[in-house]
Formats: C-alpha cells, structure tokens, sequence
C-alpha cells in the first residue's frame, strides 16, 4: 500500500473534459517533477515516462524545457535527470504562509524529545498530505519522510487529523475521491479504519494512525488556521514502543497544544 501512495494518482491531476482553462502542457510538466520521490536520484525519461503514464517523446520534450528553466540538470554519467535546488522557489514562499510552524516548533520539538518520537505538522496536497514542519528527538533514527515529503491521507494518523478536521460533507466528497482513486481490494477495510478513527476523534478529539505502514503508528489532531486552512498535527513512531496508551497520552498533549494555539492572536499564526 506505502509503494503505491508514493506516486501521484493521475485522477488527481485529470482535467474535466469541459474545462477550457485547463492548461494540459503545464499540468504535464507538473507532473513530470512531482514523479520523483524520497530516495530517487536519477531518472531516465523511460522512468518519467513508466510513473507519469505520459509518451516518451512528451516526456523528452518535458524534460528538456524544465532543465532550461533550471528545475531538472541532465546527468552527464547517466541517461536521465536530477532535481536541482530551483525547485525549492516554488515551496518556499508556502511556508513562509505558515507561520504557524514558528509558533508551534518549540512546543512539538518539547515531545518529540521527551516521547522519543517524530513530530510534524501537514497541510493537504491532493489526495495526500505534505509535511510542511518535522522534528525528532536526537535519539531517534531518522526516517525517509521529511519537509516536503507527502504520505496518503486516508492511510496515515497525520491524514486522518486533517480529515476529522473537515465538515462531514467536505470528509466524504473526500473519502469518494480516494475510493476511486485506489485499488478497489484496499477500500472496504480503509473506510473500516477511518471510520474508526473518526468515532475515536468525537470522543478523545484525537485518532490512531495504521495501514500505510506495518512497523508506524501515530497519533494526530487537526489544527484550523485563521485563514481558515486546515493542518495537522501528529506524532509518530515504530509501533513496538507505543502502545494504545501511549498514543492516547501523547494524544492529550497534542490536543493542549493546539488548544494553546487557537487562543493566540491571529497575527501570531
């Protein structure tokens, strides 16, 4: 289930037949850099081409007009592209949005060191979610995601924050969007599951991650910014080291967290 999430859904991306304003090409080239993923160094356009679903001869012409632009570098050993740090322009000023990583930072770095967990916040990104802020304790080994890095949102604690978050229809104009964009065996027991953690968010105001990844498990709570945009905010770790009760402490100090946010000035957010 992790393998697949990793690759942007094309349902996602798929204009409306109808909308005019649609511009294809661009879409495209979105798509060509958002097929790289954590640990991807170079990739051919036979790759770009297999995890887009694009023709080779778009993907040649893509992968040309973005490394003009400096976003992509040909590989001089090998037959394919790297990212390059140009890319990072496009993502920065989001974060500088959020200021919310500022005021929450310290807050969260104080239980990932005293928990021995990793702590992040996420903003929604499709049918996923991106993180936007992470911190672990010293003592913990680092793992693949980090700032940028997105994970399925229906599948993962810090998904199923931003989830409990929404207005029930929002969650399931949502949840639709995932069913028939995944694979159809998967369905019933992830609706079972985020149901689950939905019941739980009513009554702890906090839910159980599971299913994206055997060995993780976290725990999430979502966080409304006066812009009115939705994050979440989770700790996660392996889950041989945090049981049930564990998760549902951690749990209350996430929720005193953001109750501690929510009272700040809007300016401070």
């Amino acid at each position: 289930m992790a393998k697949q999430s990793r690759q942007r859904n094309a349902a996602e991306i798929s204009p409306e037949s109808n909308d005019r304003q649609f511009v294809i090409a661009l879409a495209r080239g979105l798509q060509v850099l958002q097929a790289y993923s954590v640990g991807d160094d170079c990739l051919s356009n036979a790759e770009l081409s297999s995890r887009t679903g694009l023709p080779k001869p778009t993907i040649s012409r893509l992968t040309h007009t973005l490394a003009r632009l400096g976003y992509l570098a040909p590989d001089p050993a090998a037959p394919g592209y790297r990212l390059q740090p140009h890319i990072l322009t496009l993502g920065y000023p989001v974060l500088t949005q959020l200021s919310v990583r500022q005021a929450i930072r310290p807050l969260l770095q104080e239980i990932a060191t005293g928990e021995g967990v990793t702590a992040a916040i996420a903003a929604r990104d499709g049918l996923h979610m991106i993180f936007v802020e992470r911190l672990r304790a010293p003592s913990v080994v680092a793992l693949e995601q980090d700032v940028g890095t997105r994970v399925p949102i229906a599948t993962t604690a810090i998904g199923r924050g931003y989830l409990a978050g929404l207005p029930q229809s929002e969650r399931a104009a949502l949840l639709e969007e995932v069913r028939v964009s995944g694979l159809p065996e998967w369905w019933p027991q992830i609706r079972a599951d985020v149901e689950r953690e939905m019941l739980r968010f009513e009554q702890k105001a906090y839910c159980f991650g599971g299913g994206w990844n055997a060995d993780l498990t976290g725990v999430a709570v979502p966080l409304a910014l006066p812009s009115r945009q939705i994050v979440s905010v989770a700790c996660h770790g392996p889950r041989a080291r945090l049981p049930e009760d564990r998760l549902e402490a951690i749990g209350e100090r996430l929720k005193s967290i953001v109750k501690r946010l929510e009272k700040m000035p809007a300016g401070d957010l």
